[in-house]
């Protein structure tokens, strides 16, 4: 079982993200509920930030699980920079076609590598892989994400 960092929206996607770590596949950090992220949230960034730090200091490989609206959060962009410059594995796993807790799905978001540059000109999205799992329902991504998830984890790009 792969230990890895999770990242995501909160708001958007926490149902989605439980599905993908209930697969059996990955052993993430412990989620927040609810409460007691928007209870860290309200106390400051640099807490937010100490948190995703201490969070994030012993896993490998920081997995982006992207919804619709993941490309435009701060913290997530702090995670991506924060795992790139610490040189863990990252890649990022489309999760838009799982349903949410109101069984909907979402669109397609743009991709959270792409509008961070690098000092050669290059953005992240030219080394990191997105993946996009193949289906129309729900259950068919799920599958897809299933079926593939540790395949996509051990060929994530290492920088050295």
């Amino acid at each position: 079982m792969t230990k890895l960092f999770t990242s995501f929206y909160y708001k958007d996607d926490y149902w989605r993200v439980q599905q993908v770590l209930n697969m059996g596949v990955i052993e993430g950090q412990p989620l927040m509920d609810a409460q007691a992220w928007e209870s860290l949230k309200r106390t400051s960034d640099k807490a937010v930030q100490n948190w995703i730090d201490t969070q994030m200091a012993d896993r490998s490989t920081v997995l982006v699980l992207v919804g619709s609206n993941t490309a435009s959060r701060p913290w997530v962009r702090y995670e991506i920079v924060k795992a790139w410059n610490e040189r863990k594995k990252l890649l990022g796993i489309r999760i838009h076609g799982l349903q949410n807790s109101e069984k909907k799905t979402s669109s397609a978001g743009a991709d959270p590598f792409a509008n961070i540059k690098l000092d050669n000109g290059k953005s992240l999205s030219d080394y990191i892989p997105l993946h996009t799992p193949i289906g129309a329902a729900s259950t068919d991504v799920h599958a897809s994400i299933s079926k593939n998830l540790a395949t996509w984890l051990s060929q994530a790009p290492k920088r050295n």
